[in-house]
Protein backbone atom coordinates (compact mmCIF):
# COMPACT_ATOMS: atom_id res chain seq x y z
CA UNK A 1 0.00 0.00 0.00
CA UNK A 2 1.29 3.49 -0.87
CA UNK A 3 1.50 5.96 1.72
CA UNK A 4 -0.32 9.45 1.33
CA UNK A 5 2.06 12.37 0.42
CA UNK A 6 4.35 13.43 3.44
CA UNK A 7 7.82 14.78 4.31
CA UNK A 8 9.57 12.27 2.29
CA UNK A 9 8.13 13.61 -0.95
CA UNK A 10 5.66 12.09 -3.71
CA UNK A 11 6.20 8.65 -5.10
CA UNK A 12 6.27 8.19 -8.93
CA UNK A 13 3.30 5.25 -8.59
CA UNK A 14 0.96 8.55 -7.06
CA UNK A 15 2.30 10.93 -9.84
CA UNK A 16 1.62 8.46 -12.15
CA UNK A 17 -2.21 7.70 -10.69
CA UNK A 18 -2.98 11.49 -10.63
CA UNK A 19 -1.63 12.47 -14.22
CA UNK A 20 -2.76 9.69 -16.41
CA UNK A 21 -6.04 9.26 -15.06
CA UNK A 22 -8.60 9.01 -17.12
CA UNK A 23 -9.83 12.59 -15.62
CA UNK A 24 -6.55 14.02 -16.53
CA UNK A 25 -5.24 12.45 -19.30
CA UNK A 26 -7.52 11.73 -22.00
CA UNK A 27 -6.39 8.65 -24.07
CA UNK A 28 -5.39 10.59 -27.45
CA UNK A 29 -3.52 13.57 -25.50
CA UNK A 30 0.38 13.92 -25.06
CA UNK A 31 4.08 12.44 -26.39
CA UNK A 32 3.83 8.84 -27.99
CA UNK A 33 0.90 6.49 -29.04
CA UNK A 34 -1.62 5.69 -25.69
CA UNK A 35 -2.61 2.32 -24.56
CA UNK A 36 -5.32 1.94 -21.74
CA UNK A 37 -3.45 -0.21 -19.08
CA UNK A 38 -6.03 -2.15 -17.06
CA UNK A 39 -4.15 -4.27 -14.45
CA UNK A 40 -4.74 -7.76 -13.52
CA UNK A 41 -4.81 -6.69 -9.82
CA UNK A 42 -5.01 -3.64 -7.50
CA UNK A 43 -3.67 -3.66 -4.83
CA UNK A 44 -6.17 -2.62 -1.70
CA UNK A 45 -5.45 1.17 -0.93
CA UNK A 46 -3.30 1.69 -3.82
CA UNK A 47 -2.77 5.04 -4.95
CA UNK A 48 -3.14 3.47 -8.99
CA UNK A 49 -6.67 3.86 -10.65
CA UNK A 50 -8.26 0.83 -11.82
CA UNK A 51 -6.99 1.65 -15.16
CA UNK A 52 -4.73 4.70 -16.71
CA UNK A 53 -4.54 6.46 -19.69
CA UNK A 54 -0.50 5.97 -20.18
CA UNK A 55 1.55 6.71 -23.63
CA UNK A 56 4.45 5.06 -24.21
CA UNK A 57 6.33 8.71 -23.31
CA UNK A 58 6.01 10.05 -20.14
CA UNK A 59 6.71 13.08 -18.85
CA UNK A 60 6.71 13.46 -15.67
CA UNK A 61 9.78 16.42 -14.55
CA UNK A 62 8.95 18.96 -11.83
CA UNK A 63 6.51 16.85 -9.96
CA UNK A 64 8.17 16.54 -6.48
CA UNK A 65 9.32 13.06 -6.94
CA UNK A 66 11.51 11.32 -4.00
CA UNK A 67 10.46 7.79 -4.21
CA UNK A 68 9.80 4.74 -6.82
CA UNK A 69 6.38 3.64 -5.39
CA UNK A 70 5.21 -0.48 -5.53
CA UNK A 71 7.91 -2.14 -7.73
CA UNK A 72 4.62 -4.35 -8.65
CA UNK A 73 2.75 -1.64 -9.66
CA UNK A 74 5.28 0.22 -12.06
CA UNK A 75 5.55 -3.03 -13.78
CA UNK A 76 1.70 -3.27 -14.54
CA UNK A 77 1.16 0.07 -15.29
CA UNK A 78 4.53 0.78 -17.52
CA UNK A 79 5.23 -2.51 -19.36
CA UNK A 80 4.92 -0.57 -22.70
CA UNK A 81 6.66 2.44 -21.66
CA UNK A 82 9.73 3.33 -23.95
CA UNK A 83 10.66 7.03 -22.75
CA UNK A 84 10.70 8.73 -19.23
CA UNK A 85 11.24 11.70 -18.40
CA UNK A 86 12.08 12.49 -14.82
CA UNK A 87 13.92 15.52 -14.78
CA UNK A 88 13.87 18.59 -12.43
CA UNK A 89 12.51 16.04 -9.03
CA UNK A 90 13.56 15.32 -6.07
CA UNK A 91 15.41 11.94 -6.29
CA UNK A 92 18.47 11.33 -4.61
CA UNK A 93 18.77 7.70 -4.17
CA UNK A 94 19.91 5.40 -7.00
CA UNK A 95 17.88 2.83 -5.38
CA UNK A 96 14.98 4.61 -5.95
CA UNK A 97 15.70 5.12 -9.42
CA UNK A 98 16.74 1.90 -10.18
CA UNK A 99 13.43 0.32 -8.69
CA UNK A 100 11.43 2.59 -11.53
CA UNK A 101 13.59 1.79 -14.49
CA UNK A 102 14.27 -1.47 -13.77
CA UNK A 103 10.40 -2.50 -13.76
CA UNK A 104 9.75 -1.03 -17.34
CA UNK A 105 11.41 -3.52 -19.43
CA UNK A 106 11.25 -1.30 -22.71
CA UNK A 107 12.69 1.78 -21.64
CA UNK A 108 15.13 3.58 -23.76
CA UNK A 109 15.29 6.81 -23.34
CA UNK A 110 16.14 8.21 -19.24
CA UNK A 111 16.34 11.87 -18.42
CA UNK A 112 17.23 12.67 -14.49
CA UNK A 113 18.08 16.16 -15.23
CA UNK A 114 18.66 18.40 -12.61
CA UNK A 115 18.00 15.64 -9.56
CA UNK A 116 19.97 16.50 -6.74
CA UNK A 117 22.67 12.85 -7.17
CA UNK A 118 25.44 14.80 -6.14
CA UNK A 119 27.79 12.67 -3.69
CA UNK A 120 25.35 9.55 -4.07
CA UNK A 121 26.60 6.56 -4.77
CA UNK A 122 25.18 4.02 -7.39
CA UNK A 123 25.63 -0.10 -6.67
CA UNK A 124 26.27 -2.35 -9.05
CA UNK A 125 23.27 -4.57 -8.33
CA UNK A 126 21.18 -1.38 -8.92
CA UNK A 127 23.00 -0.39 -11.80
CA UNK A 128 22.28 -3.53 -13.50
CA UNK A 129 18.07 -1.83 -13.55
CA UNK A 130 19.71 0.57 -16.31
CA UNK A 131 21.05 -2.32 -18.87
CA UNK A 132 17.68 -1.61 -21.34
CA UNK A 133 18.66 2.14 -21.45
CA UNK A 134 20.21 3.65 -25.07
CA UNK A 135 20.09 7.41 -24.67
CA UNK A 136 21.20 8.79 -20.86
CA UNK A 137 20.44 12.07 -19.79
CA UNK A 138 22.48 13.04 -16.69
CA UNK A 139 22.77 16.96 -16.69
CA UNK A 140 22.89 19.11 -13.80
CA UNK A 141 23.11 16.00 -11.19
CA UNK A 142 26.89 16.70 -9.89
CA UNK A 143 27.01 12.66 -10.55
CA UNK A 144 30.12 11.45 -9.67
CA UNK A 145 32.30 10.44 -12.82
CA UNK A 146 32.34 7.18 -10.68
CA UNK A 147 29.02 6.48 -11.23
CA UNK A 148 28.85 7.27 -15.12
CA UNK A 149 31.49 4.90 -15.60
CA UNK A 150 29.83 2.33 -13.51
CA UNK A 151 26.81 2.85 -15.95
CA UNK A 152 28.67 2.69 -19.20
CA UNK A 153 29.83 -0.41 -18.39
CA UNK A 154 26.06 -1.77 -17.08
CA UNK A 155 24.87 -0.60 -20.03
CA UNK A 156 25.59 -2.66 -22.86
CA UNK A 157 23.61 -0.76 -25.60
CA UNK A 158 24.28 2.92 -24.86
CA UNK A 159 23.97 4.56 -27.62
CA UNK A 160 24.00 8.62 -25.85
CA UNK A 161 25.30 10.22 -23.09
CA UNK A 162 24.23 13.96 -21.61
CA UNK A 163 26.75 15.08 -19.05
CA UNK A 164 26.51 18.89 -19.19
CA UNK A 165 26.68 21.12 -16.45
CA UNK A 166 28.30 18.68 -13.86
CA UNK A 167 31.69 20.84 -12.46
CA UNK A 168 33.76 18.03 -14.06
CA UNK A 169 37.24 19.31 -14.17
CA UNK A 170 39.04 16.11 -14.62
CA UNK A 171 37.55 12.56 -15.70
CA UNK A 172 38.73 9.43 -15.12
CA UNK A 173 40.35 6.59 -17.12
CA UNK A 174 38.06 3.44 -17.57
CA UNK A 175 39.49 -0.32 -18.27
CA UNK A 176 36.72 -1.02 -19.97
CA UNK A 177 35.15 0.67 -23.16
CA UNK A 178 31.84 1.43 -24.15
CA UNK A 179 32.34 0.99 -27.79
CA UNK A 180 28.12 1.65 -28.88
CA UNK A 181 28.30 4.91 -27.53
CA UNK A 182 27.86 7.13 -30.41
CA UNK A 183 26.83 10.65 -29.24
CA UNK A 184 28.58 12.60 -25.98
CA UNK A 185 27.20 15.93 -24.84
CA UNK A 186 30.05 17.30 -21.82
CA UNK A 187 29.24 21.01 -22.14
CA UNK A 188 29.27 23.65 -19.36
CA UNK A 189 31.76 21.73 -16.94
CA UNK A 190 35.72 22.55 -16.92
CA UNK A 191 37.41 20.60 -18.91
CA UNK A 192 40.69 22.70 -19.70
CA UNK A 193 43.13 20.07 -20.44
CA UNK A 194 43.52 18.41 -23.24
CA UNK A 195 45.03 15.15 -21.26
CA UNK A 196 41.54 14.28 -19.63
CA UNK A 197 40.31 14.68 -23.55
CA UNK A 198 42.01 12.56 -24.13
CA UNK A 199 41.26 9.70 -21.65
CA UNK A 200 37.61 10.03 -23.88
CA UNK A 201 38.53 8.47 -26.66
CA UNK A 202 39.79 4.68 -25.02
CA UNK A 203 36.55 4.60 -23.57
CA UNK A 204 34.50 5.85 -26.34
CA UNK A 205 35.93 4.21 -29.31
CA UNK A 206 32.88 4.19 -31.78
CA UNK A 207 32.19 7.67 -30.81
CA UNK A 208 30.31 10.09 -34.01
CA UNK A 209 29.47 13.25 -31.97
CA UNK A 210 31.12 14.74 -29.33
CA UNK A 211 29.81 18.32 -27.96
CA UNK A 212 32.50 19.88 -25.62
CA UNK A 213 31.19 23.62 -25.56
CA UNK A 214 31.93 25.88 -22.92
CA UNK A 215 34.53 24.39 -21.30
CA UNK A 216 38.00 26.15 -21.00
CA UNK A 217 40.02 23.80 -23.32
CA UNK A 218 43.02 25.59 -23.94
CA UNK A 219 44.79 23.82 -26.32
CA UNK A 220 45.13 20.23 -28.59
CA UNK A 221 48.44 18.85 -27.74
CA UNK A 222 48.71 15.36 -28.99
CA UNK A 223 50.03 14.72 -32.53
CA UNK A 224 49.05 13.49 -35.88
CA UNK A 225 49.66 9.77 -34.80
CA UNK A 226 47.96 10.23 -31.85
CA UNK A 227 44.92 12.10 -32.89
CA UNK A 228 44.35 9.59 -35.85
CA UNK A 229 43.77 6.65 -33.39
CA UNK A 230 41.92 8.92 -30.40
CA UNK A 231 38.49 9.05 -32.10
CA UNK A 232 38.97 6.71 -35.03
CA UNK A 233 35.17 7.34 -35.89
CA UNK A 234 34.37 10.92 -34.94
CA UNK A 235 32.20 12.69 -37.17
CA UNK A 236 31.24 15.77 -35.37
CA UNK A 237 33.28 17.67 -32.91
CA UNK A 238 32.02 21.07 -31.17
CA UNK A 239 34.77 23.53 -29.20
CA UNK A 240 32.42 26.44 -29.09
CA UNK A 241 33.00 28.95 -26.06
CA UNK A 242 36.15 26.81 -25.30
CA UNK A 243 39.76 28.94 -24.63
CA UNK A 244 41.72 28.12 -28.22
CA UNK A 245 43.80 30.83 -29.29
CA UNK A 246 46.05 29.25 -31.82
CA UNK A 247 45.75 28.43 -35.10
CA UNK A 248 47.75 25.38 -34.98
CA UNK A 249 45.20 23.67 -32.91
CA UNK A 250 42.52 24.10 -35.07
CA UNK A 251 44.63 22.55 -38.08
CA UNK A 252 44.92 19.70 -35.59
CA UNK A 253 41.28 19.22 -36.41
CA UNK A 254 41.98 17.69 -39.68
CA UNK A 255 43.61 14.54 -38.22
CA UNK A 256 40.28 12.80 -37.48
CA UNK A 257 40.28 10.90 -39.54
CA UNK A 258 36.61 10.95 -40.52
CA UNK A 259 35.46 14.04 -38.79
CA UNK A 260 32.73 16.27 -41.41
CA UNK A 261 31.35 19.03 -39.32
CA UNK A 262 32.81 21.48 -36.51
CA UNK A 263 30.86 24.01 -34.45
CA UNK A 264 33.56 26.39 -33.33
CA UNK A 265 32.38 30.29 -32.12
CA UNK A 266 33.23 32.52 -29.32
CA UNK A 267 37.19 31.46 -28.79
CA UNK A 268 39.86 34.09 -28.19
CA UNK A 269 41.48 32.86 -31.66
CA UNK A 270 38.29 34.62 -33.68
CA UNK A 271 37.70 37.42 -31.96
CA UNK A 272 39.67 39.97 -33.61
CA UNK A 273 38.42 38.91 -37.08
CA UNK A 274 34.93 40.26 -38.66
CA UNK A 275 32.50 37.41 -39.10
CA UNK A 276 33.12 37.15 -42.63
CA UNK A 277 36.84 37.05 -42.34
CA UNK A 278 36.50 34.02 -39.29
CA UNK A 279 34.09 31.75 -41.69
CA UNK A 280 36.51 32.01 -44.37
CA UNK A 281 39.47 31.54 -42.49
CA UNK A 282 38.30 28.82 -40.65
CA UNK A 283 37.29 26.95 -44.20
CA UNK A 284 40.52 27.44 -45.46
CA UNK A 285 41.97 25.96 -42.87
CA UNK A 286 39.80 22.64 -42.45
CA UNK A 287 39.66 21.11 -45.32
CA UNK A 288 38.01 18.00 -44.29
CA UNK A 289 34.71 19.55 -43.16
CA UNK A 290 31.30 19.88 -44.78
CA UNK A 291 29.71 21.54 -42.03
CA UNK A 292 31.05 24.44 -40.62
CA UNK A 293 28.21 26.18 -37.43
CA UNK A 294 25.64 24.49 -38.62
CA UNK A 295 25.96 25.72 -42.26
CA UNK A 296 26.73 23.86 -45.47
CA UNK A 297 30.10 24.42 -46.92
CA UNK A 298 29.61 24.48 -50.75
CA UNK A 299 32.63 23.37 -53.12
CA UNK A 300 32.17 27.22 -54.50
CA UNK A 301 32.41 28.54 -50.75
CA UNK A 302 35.45 26.77 -49.94
CA UNK A 303 36.81 27.84 -53.26
CA UNK A 304 36.22 31.31 -52.33
CA UNK A 305 37.47 30.92 -48.75
CA UNK A 306 40.80 29.57 -50.37
CA UNK A 307 41.43 32.22 -52.31
CA UNK A 308 40.20 35.02 -49.85
CA UNK A 309 43.18 32.90 -47.21
CA UNK A 310 46.34 33.64 -49.78
CA UNK A 311 44.56 37.30 -50.10
CA UNK A 312 44.46 37.76 -46.75
CA UNK A 313 48.04 36.52 -46.06
CA UNK A 314 50.00 37.72 -49.28
CA UNK A 315 51.41 40.78 -47.43
CA UNK A 316 52.46 38.58 -44.26
CA UNK A 317 56.40 37.88 -43.89
CA UNK A 318 57.81 34.94 -45.14
CA UNK A 319 58.06 33.65 -41.58
CA UNK A 320 54.89 33.95 -40.21
CA UNK A 321 52.83 32.51 -43.04
CA UNK A 322 51.06 29.32 -41.96
CA UNK A 323 51.55 26.01 -44.10
CA UNK A 324 48.79 26.02 -45.53
CA UNK A 325 49.42 29.25 -47.17
CA UNK A 326 51.79 27.44 -49.01
CA UNK A 327 49.39 24.53 -50.12
CA UNK A 328 46.90 26.96 -51.35
CA UNK A 329 49.41 28.96 -53.37
CA UNK A 330 50.66 25.31 -55.20
CA UNK A 331 46.73 24.62 -56.01
CA UNK A 332 45.71 28.48 -57.06
CA UNK A 333 48.97 30.42 -57.43
CA UNK A 334 49.81 33.74 -55.99
CA UNK A 335 46.97 35.75 -55.99
CA UNK A 336 46.77 39.32 -56.31
CA UNK A 337 44.47 41.34 -53.25
CA UNK A 338 40.78 41.93 -54.80
CA UNK A 339 39.68 45.82 -54.48
CA UNK A 340 36.91 44.91 -52.10
CA UNK A 341 35.15 42.13 -51.09
CA UNK A 342 31.54 42.03 -49.60
CA UNK A 343 30.46 38.71 -47.38
CA UNK A 344 28.19 40.97 -45.36
CA UNK A 345 25.51 38.21 -43.50
CA UNK A 346 21.78 38.42 -44.73
CA UNK A 347 19.87 41.29 -43.41
CA UNK A 348 17.04 39.64 -42.13
CA UNK A 349 15.19 35.88 -41.29
CA UNK A 350 12.10 34.61 -40.80
CA UNK A 351 11.76 33.02 -37.52
CA UNK A 352 8.95 30.77 -35.53
CA UNK A 353 8.64 32.22 -32.46
CA UNK A 354 6.85 29.74 -29.65
CA UNK A 355 5.90 30.20 -26.01
CA UNK A 356 4.44 27.96 -24.10
CA UNK A 357 1.35 27.01 -26.72
CA UNK A 358 2.01 30.23 -28.81
CA UNK A 359 3.77 29.95 -32.11
CA UNK A 360 4.02 32.93 -34.65
CA UNK A 361 6.24 33.62 -37.46
CA UNK A 362 8.36 36.61 -37.16
CA UNK A 363 10.89 38.55 -39.54
CA UNK A 364 13.88 39.39 -37.34
CA UNK A 365 16.54 41.93 -38.70
CA UNK A 366 19.93 40.00 -38.09
CA UNK A 367 22.01 43.22 -37.49
CA UNK A 368 20.29 44.16 -34.13
CA UNK A 369 21.80 42.67 -30.70
CA UNK A 370 19.86 40.18 -28.83
CA UNK A 371 18.84 43.20 -25.94
CA UNK A 372 16.68 44.47 -28.98
CA UNK A 373 15.30 41.22 -30.33
CA UNK A 374 14.14 40.77 -26.95
CA UNK A 375 12.24 43.98 -27.16
CA UNK A 376 10.77 43.16 -30.58
CA UNK A 377 9.52 40.17 -28.79
CA UNK A 378 7.73 41.84 -25.66
CA UNK A 379 4.69 42.34 -28.43
CA UNK A 380 4.73 39.02 -29.58
CA UNK A 381 5.07 37.08 -26.33
CA UNK A 382 3.60 39.83 -23.50
CA UNK A 383 6.49 39.47 -20.90
CA UNK A 384 9.24 41.92 -20.87
CA UNK A 385 12.33 41.69 -21.11
CA UNK A 386 13.48 41.29 -18.11
CA UNK A 387 10.83 38.70 -17.56
CA UNK A 388 11.91 36.17 -19.80
CA UNK A 389 14.86 34.16 -21.22
CA UNK A 390 15.61 32.99 -25.16
CA UNK A 391 16.89 30.20 -26.93
CA UNK A 392 17.71 29.70 -30.73
CA UNK A 393 16.83 26.68 -32.04
CA UNK A 394 18.55 25.45 -35.35
CA UNK A 395 16.48 23.04 -37.00
CA UNK A 396 19.27 22.02 -39.30
CA UNK A 397 21.46 21.01 -36.52
CA UNK A 398 21.12 17.98 -33.76
CA UNK A 399 22.97 20.23 -31.37
CA UNK A 400 20.35 21.16 -28.94
CA UNK A 401 19.10 24.98 -28.13
CA UNK A 402 21.20 27.82 -27.20
CA UNK A 403 20.60 30.45 -24.87
CA UNK A 404 20.92 33.94 -26.30
CA UNK A 405 22.21 35.05 -22.88
CA UNK A 406 24.63 37.94 -23.54
CA UNK A 407 22.63 41.36 -24.80
CA UNK A 408 25.13 42.98 -26.22
CA UNK A 409 26.03 39.65 -29.35
CA UNK A 410 24.81 40.45 -32.87
CA UNK A 411 21.85 38.01 -34.16
CA UNK A 412 24.40 37.68 -37.36
CA UNK A 413 26.89 35.53 -35.16
CA UNK A 414 24.18 32.99 -34.54
CA UNK A 415 23.83 32.40 -38.24
CA UNK A 416 20.31 32.43 -37.75
CA UNK A 417 18.45 31.27 -41.36
CA UNK A 418 14.94 31.07 -42.41
CA UNK A 419 12.69 28.39 -40.37
CA UNK A 420 15.18 28.66 -37.07
CA UNK A 421 13.08 28.59 -33.80
CA UNK A 422 13.37 31.29 -31.29
CA UNK A 423 12.00 29.95 -28.07
CA UNK A 424 11.29 31.93 -25.22
CA UNK A 425 11.17 30.77 -21.79
CA UNK A 426 8.88 33.00 -18.79
CA UNK A 427 11.68 33.13 -16.16
CA UNK A 428 10.65 31.44 -12.69
CA UNK A 429 9.95 33.68 -9.63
Amino acid sequence: MEPPEDSGGRSFVEVLSEKYSPENFPLRRGPGMGVVVVPTVVPQGSAMKERLNMPTILVLNSCGIRRAGDPAEIAAFCAHVTELDLSHNQLQDWREISNIVSNIPNLEFLNLSSNPLSGRSLEPRCAGGFSRVRRLVLNNTRVSWDTVLLLTREIPELEELFLCLNQYGAVGASSVACPTLRLLHITHNGLQDWAEVRKLGPMFPGLDTLVMSNNSLSSIQDGEDVLRRLFPNLRSISLTNSGLSRWEDIEKLNWFPKLEEVRLQGIPLLQSYTNAERRSLMIAHLPVISLLNSSVVSDCEREDAERFFIRYHVDHPEQELPYRYHSLVTKYGKLEPLAEIDLRPRDHALVEVRCEDKVEQLSVRLDQTVAELKKQLTAVVQLSTSSMRIYYIDKGSAFGPEEMKYNTRALHSYSIQDGDEILVVPKTK
